[in-house]
């Protein structure tokens, strides 16, 4: 694509909005995730922080049109030929030197002469596998990304558990009088064996609701690849969901056995992959849809969203609310919260906070692990 090398360093008067709104058709040109919400939503970040500096505007920009590292290049390029100037560098990475250290197998023994330690070598015994199930899902490399698609076969899911009408024959617990009195009968009254009971188990529906907006695109295939784990451990008592600006119906997708498969059906289904955000509409109709029916009640809901709502947060901590009242537990998986530095600032997030039971992270495998286990217990 050939872009303008003669743009203004200014951008001022009538022509403004349709020198920006050039700038953003040649982002999505050139590869970038620019959906109209976020053209709009630049838009108006341009007229917030005023549309006259050339690096307010670069910043505005990236902040509202790219989604991940990755997208940053391909801006800076875009920016430098459409305005014109110097090139925008905005993060410089330093290298720090690190000591060098050598892997060595976990059976290795030392040879003859050599006792097994050295004050100069650090011999690291942890596998790439280990290594690898604490990195962030958003910043790996495709190698990497396959090799952690092989790893989401080790997840073990347990679904949570409620105590059902019925009791069970238990070897200990409340004691049976009725098993117990037939037992005596059958031995004609001689002294005979105490029975005991115990209350059934039954598995808790799990709903999930997967947000797959621009600012959630990172971590979509991964939280999509943990869902598909989780109903294929229970494919009668969990449903899927994705939000955007609209709800969609996933669970059939992803009872597809092969995860890459049942990932293609679940794209193909979601009209709103990468797009806007309306979290507080679309959990509303999941309610009107779905919740009052009964899919919610008594349920563990599971939401997975970074908490940018681009509509009114009061509205989203409304809907999550009466979310509450109906389920049995809400869990909120935030890609961000294992992140050193977050806090949960964001409108979004501090009006559902109060109705949430467990705010958790969801950016490595090892956070996915964690989710399971607060699921599990639920």
């Amino acid at each position: 694509m050939s872009t303008p090398a003669t743009a203004p360093h200014r951008i001022d008067g009538w022509d403004a909005a349709q020198t920006l709104g050039g700038f953003a058709r040649a982002c999505r040109a050139a590869g970038l995730p620019v959906t109209a919400d976020r053209e709009r939503t630049f838009l108006s970040a341009c007229a917030a922080v005023g549309a006259g500096d050339r690096d307010d505007v670069y910043w505005a920009g990236r902040a509202t049109l790219t989604a991940s590292p990755a997208d940053v290049e391909p801006y800076d390029r875009v920016f430098t030929g459409w305005f014109g100037g110097r090139p925008m560098h905005a993060v410089t990475h330093h290298e720090v030197a690190r000591a060098s250290t050598v892997q060595a197998e976990l059976a290795e023994t030392p040879t003859d002469g050599e006792d097994g330690g050295s004050d100069d070598v650090v011999r690291a015994a942890a596998s790439s596998e280990e290594v690898l199930r604490h990195r962030d899902v958003a910043g790996l490399s495709p190698e990497d990304r396959a090799a952690l698609r092989r790893q989401f076969a080790t997840l073990r899911p347990h679904p949570p558990t409620r105590p059902a009408r019925r009791h069970v024959p238990a070897h200990h617990g409340a004691v049976d009088g009725r098993a117990t009195a037939r037992l005596h009968l059958r031995h004609l009254g001689e002294p005979a064996r105490i029975r005991y009971r115990r209350r059934d188990r039954r598995v808790r529906r799990v709903v999930l609701l997967v947000d797959v907006s621009g600012s959630m695109s990172a971590y979509a295939d991964a939280l999509l690849r943990l869902a598909h784990t989780m109903v294929q451990a229970a494919p009668r008592t969990t449903e899927v969901f994705t939000v955007g600006t609209r709800l969609t119906h996933v669970t059939r997708a992803l009872r597809e056995r092969d995860p890459d498969r049942a990932l293609l059906a679940a794209g193909e289904a979601v009209p709103d992959w990468s797009g806007g955000t309306r979290l507080g509409e679309s959990v509303g109709a999941f309610l009107r849809r779905f919740g009052r029916r009964g899919m919610a009640r008594g349920a563990v809901v599971v939401i997975f969203s970074d908490g940018w709502e681009r509509e009114r947060a009061d509205l989203l901590g409304e809907q999550v609310r009466r979310l509450r009242s109906l389920a049995h537990k809400v869990v909120w998986v935030n890609p961000h919260r294992g992140k050193t530095g977050y806090l949960p600032v964001q409108a979004g997030i501090v009006a559902c906070l109060p109705h949430v039971d467990a705010f958790v992270a969801g950016h490595s495998l090892a956070a996915f692990e964690e989710v399971l286990r607060v699921v599990a217990e639920a």
